[in-house]
């Protein structure tokens, strides 16, 4: 119920007041008020965060907890990465659905798993890539099948972010690619910047661990981490189709994220996080807004009426938990040498920017090459 999970708080905080759901409990190891006893209510700052100011919502320290005193219907797991496999498995095993934020899991045999025991018992477990939802989906779909830019060449990736310092300090598990022996691959390719490489490979019809032929990995660092922050990949299907990203937490500004699907006779541009759609191609240019269907309200949908089918499943994303099984199991990251690295101050706190990043991501998203093929200069020995 911290950090990102304050993002879930206030969404479930509006589906309650239009009745579509009733908050049963939070659970977090760290209660709101110092000395709070398991079950109780939270404080007046918490509750009225919630539809019913009146109505206390009681604290667990942890899932086992709650599950000794209610089964809700739906437990939302906004927790460390390493923690999801165990805590979606307990979740369903006591008869509850889940919505599992990303990534879903930490390997790929903890994916296969939990796909095996949700189906075993029957249970919907819906994972929090909220652009499964996006309108624009279709939108970009349509206008490929409609020919307007020609045989489809590949799909680009794009996605400069800026992270503070303080970013890869803010929990134990930040920035590791193992903690305590257990896998965490907490970097730019698999989680920051998660959406894009799913959403990617989603528009290249790659779903499944099947439809991935070939991952190849460019993974750098300029902060001091384990993991990758600075990083191209490049996705082949199993229908040849090549997918490549360039993706930077270590930008000098931030700028939205894109995909771009590159055809014979123009290129459709997808900016994801806003779910704005730019057609060029034979039919001229073109911008189209789109709407989103929320993912927890998807999951409810899908919960009344099972023909409503989930648009984010668990095994939907088999193809991007083998990226994360690639990145898992690939050697550290090249550490960028400082030479290529400013440090700056600025409102969001000191920070590194690896110099012409932006560039350099942009030609991985235009070109299908990765940052060593294309001699960015961090990877080009002395």
């Amino acid at each position: 119920m911290h950090g990102h999970g304050t993002s879930h708080l206030g969404h479930i905080r509006s589906l309650e007041e239009r009745g579509a759901l009733r908050v049963a409990a939070v659970v977090d190891p760290r209660p709101l008020v110092d000395g709070a006893a398991p079950g109780t209510g939270q404080p007046p700052g918490l509750r009225l965060a919630m539809a019913d100011p009146e109505r206390p919502i009681p604290w667990f320290p942890d899932l086992d907890a709650l599950l000794d005193v209610e089964r809700p219907d739906v437990v939302i797991l906004c927790t460390p990465i390493d923690t999801h496999a165990p805590l979606a498995e307990r979740a369903i095993r006591a008869g509850c659905d889940v919505l599992l934020e990303k990534p879903p899991t930490a390997t790929l045999a903890e994916l296969v798993r939990l796909v095996d025991v949700a189906r075993e018992l029957g249970r919907a477990v819906q994972v929090g890539f909220q652009t499964y939802g996006s309108h624009a989906l279709d939108v970009v779909r349509e206008a490929v099948a409609a020919g307007e830019i020609g045989e489809v060449r590949g799909i680009g990736g794009v996605g400069t972010w800026v992270r503070s310092e303080d970013y890869w300090a803010r929990a134990p598990w930040a920035g590791r690619r193992t903690l305590a022996g257990r896998p965490v691959v907490d970097g730019v390719t698999t989680n920051p910047l998660a959406h894009a490489v799913a959403t990617a490979l989603l528009l290249a019809d790659a779903r499944t661990v099947d439809d991935i032929a070939e991952v190849e990995l460019d993974l750098s660092r300029a902060n001091g981490i384990e993991a990758d922050d600075t990083s191209s990949v490049r996705v082949t299907t199993r229908g040849g189709l090549r997918v490549a990203l360039g993706l930077t937490l270590c930008a000098s500004a931030q700028t939205a994220p894109r995909i771009v699907v590159h055809g014979s006779a123009g290129h459709v541009v997808l900016h994801y996080t806003r779910d704005v759609v730019e057609v060029s191609g034979r039919r001229g240019e073109r911008t189209i807004d789109c709407g989103r269907t929320d993912l927890l309200e998807n999951l409810l949908a899908h919960r009344a009426d099972p023909h409503t089918p989930l648009l984010a499943p668990l095994s939907a994303t088999g193809a991007f938990m083998r990226v994360l099984e690639a990145v898992r199991n690939a050697p550290a990251p090249r550490q960028i040498a400082a030479e290529h690295i400013d440090r700056v101050q600025d409102e969001l706190g000191p920070r590194l920017v690896v110099r012409d990043v932006e560039h350099w991501c942009e030609r991985v998203a235009q070109e299908l090459r990765t940052f060593e093929e294309l001699e960015a200069p961090w990877t080009v020995r002395a």
